[in-house]
């Protein structure tokens, strides 16, 4: 550790950050001249700047903090791990720890998914559920049914054929991605026609659907993939009975279903998975990482059923899975990751969830009353959106991302950090979150959009 005499000051670390450190989403014309807050402590649902000021976390890092900051048991965890195993290779070897591991997302998720694919990140675990299906389709001699099916405002990462599947309509980008996915229209039940029923409105999704398959050929279409929840385009929550109808398609037409529960795994709605326990569907496949250490190690994970495995390994030819990488199953984050899941299990940290809930929600609902410039809020579990109308004659995506950004600057002066998309504003605040804190962060949420109104409607 560097002593005081070499300790770099608030300046130099600036503008090293601004020379050499190219962030994620990075504007190409100015990220030189960005400057980003530098974040020095942290503990519990608040983060403290090197300025010394506290603020609620409300994106919860990056909707992954499930158990608060500072946890002392994590940090010990970790400590032991990396004295005792480091690292080993997982061509050669297996450890413990992701034994350990392994064998408890088994016991977590629905059905017979019962394999694990330990991955970095989310990006790479929805990666290995992309390649299972070309796999299989290969071994099984029909090498045209690669199709997979997304939908406009999902998001699925960043790695090639993760990014190839995110339809995020303002995801603009200068890549070229794999010609494998086919989109759907929006889902999102806010933009239905005026006077369709929510009903009405799951059967136009589901004719979606129906109607791609039968364009592109159910002989050609080898996934669908989907969050329960449409996290990264605004916290978007299909219709009732959305996820059951698309899954029985699916069954039916034998495209396998990949359940991306990135954001959603780990108690984010109340269970280790919302697949079945909020949407009624077992998946053939899930894909999940943030939550499953709490962002305090990188790790991901691949889940595949028994009955895709048994498909997998049942025809002829070479039988070789050549997908891994070097950190799966890194014995260190194993260790984080089964931290995390007893810490969780030891507190209830997923019936608090389902218990503080209903003030959550009721919060952001009251938000959505109160506000005219507000258009909607919605959400389910300790995930929200607040989406606003800042100028109802110029809905635009430049008067959207001014809005944005003055509702990010209102509410971080009050000390609450925000996570802006345009003129939508989102939470995922740690799950540890008490019901005084909830008040909180919807207080100041609440006079960040007072200040606005003011200004938008003068």
């Amino acid at each position: 550790m560097n002593d005081l005499a070499n300790t770099p000051s608030d300046e130099e670390l600036t503008d090293w950050d601004r020379e050499h450190n190219l962030h994620p989403w990075a504007g190409m014309d100015g990220w030189r001249n960005d400057e980003y807050m530098r974040v020095n402590t942290a503990s519990g649902i608040y983060v403290w700047d090197d300025q010394g000021k506290k603020y609620i976390d409300g994106p919860g890092g990056m909707w992954c903090v499930q158990i608060g900051y500072g946890r002392e048991e994590m940090a010990e965890s970790i400590a032991r791990q990396v004295v005792a195993m480091p690292y080993a290779s997982p061509w050669s070897f297996t450890t413990g720890p992701a034994a350990e591991l392994a064998k408890k997302i088994a016991d977590m998720t629905p059905g017979d998914l019962n394999t694990v694919h330990f991955t970095t990140g989310g990006s790479t675990a929805v990666d290995t559920a992309l390649r299972a299906v070309q796999f299989l389709n290969n071994r099984l001699g029909r090498p045209d049914k690669k199709i997979v099916i997304a939908r406009e405002k999902g998001y699925h990462g960043s790695t090639y054929l993760a990014s190839s599947v995110t339809g995020k309509e303002r995801f603009k980008t200068k890549f070229d991605n794999a010609d494998i996915v086919r989109f759907l229209p929006d889902v999102n039940p806010y933009h239905r026609p005026k006077g369709m029923s929510l009903e009405a409105w799951c059967d136009e999704k589901i004719d979606d659907l129906e109607k791609m398959i039968a364009d592109v050929g159910a002989d050609q279409v080898g996934a669908f993939i989907a969050e329960p929840i449409l996290c990264s385009g605004g916290v978007i929550v299909p219709p009732p009975g959305y996820h059951k109808r698309t899954r029985d398609i699916c069954t039916s037409h034998d495209i396998l279903y990949i359940s991306d529960e990135v954001v959603t795994g780990f108690g984010r709605l109340g269970h280790w998975f919302a697949s079945e326990d909020v949407y009624g569907i077992v998946p053939d496949i899930i894909t999940c990482a943030k939550g499953l250490t709490s962002g305090y190690l990188p790790l991901g994970a691949c889940i595949l059923s028994d009955a895709l495995m048994e498909r997998m390994a049942g025809a002829e030819g070479d039988d070789v899975f050549y997908n891994g990488y070097t950190y799966s199953g890194h014995p260190v984050s194993c260790v984080a990751a089964l931290t995390n899941i007893e810490i969780m299990e030891r507190e209830d940290i997923l019936g608090h969830v389902r218990r503080v809930t209903p003030l959550f929600q009721s919060r952001l609902r009251e938000i959505g009353e109160k506000f005219d410039i507000v258009g909607d809020v919605r959400g389910e579990g300790l995930l929200g959106c607040i989406e606003c109308r800042p100028d109802l004659e110029r809905q635009t995506y430049d008067a959207h991302l001014q809005f944005g950004q003055k509702l990010d600057d209102a509410c971080e002066e009050m000390g609450l950090l925000l996570r802006p998309f345009g003129n939508m504003a989102v939470f995922s605040p740690p799950l540890i979150i008490t019901e005084a804190e909830i008040n909180e962060m919807f207080d100041i949420m609440e006079a960040g959009l007072t200040k606005l109104s003011a200004q938008y409607n003068a």
